[in-house]
């Protein structure tokens, strides 16, 4: 009932015409994905697909799953709009069942979960790498708990250091800061928040 409560709660978040976390791509993975080269890219929660199209617009071959129908037809609207290709599957972290050492990236912004499926969905996300494959983690820290400006209300599912140093120890972590950002990511992601960023290289 779980997943079929999420599937509901997103799909009535996507279900207005605008794009809720808007259009344009997450900054952090602008900046990183910029300087990489285009392979194949894996992104698990991907919404309205606003991260996918963007990579599939330089070049990348895109994966992306999410278990939200209007998620999911937002982001095929938007790929047409770029005029770009994406595989967009409806899934959720549980019955997502990658190939082994398949992907370049793995692109993980604000996948959000209980502790159960987020220790689970990392595994699989370090699994479904190629070696040399990145890791790329954008989510709210623990102390956004006492912010209006986004992210779960369950502390349980917001993050720190320890956690994600915890889940990728058998990668090499190039880059992993706590941050205070004034996010401006449409209606859901907007104004000074805490956040974790992180690039891991297995």
């Amino acid at each position: 009932m779980a997943n079929l409560y999420q599937q509901d709660f997103w799909d009535k978040r996507y279900a207005q015409k605008e794009y809720v976390y808007g259009e344009q791509p997450n900054q952090f993975l602008k900046e990183v994905i910029d300087d990489l080269k285009p392979g194949k890219v894996i992104l698990p929660a991907e919404g309205e697909g606003r991260n996918a199209v963007y990579a599939a617009s330089l070049g990348w071959e895109v994966d992306a799953y999410d278990s939200s129908k209007k998620g999911k037809s937002k982001a095929e609207s938007l790929a047409i709009k770029r005029g770009v290709s994406i595989n967009y599957a409806m899934n959720d972290h549980e019955a997502w069942e990658p190939k082994h050492e398949a992907y370049d990236l793995a692109v993980m912004t604000y996948a959000h979960c209980d502790l159960k499926t987020r220790k689970a969905l990392h595994a699989k996300v370090i699994d479904s790498l190629k070696p040399g494959g990145i890791v790329l983690y954008e989510a709210f820290r623990k102390e956004q708990i006492e912010l209006n400006t986004g992210g779960p209300k369950d502390i349980d599912m917001l993050l720190n250091e320890e956690i994600l140093r915890t889940d990728f120890k058998n990668l090499s972590i190039l880059k992993l800061e706590e941050l205070e950002v004034d996010l401006s990511e449409g209606e859901y992601h907007n104004g000074v928040s805490r956040i974790i960023r992180m690039i891991a290289k297995k």
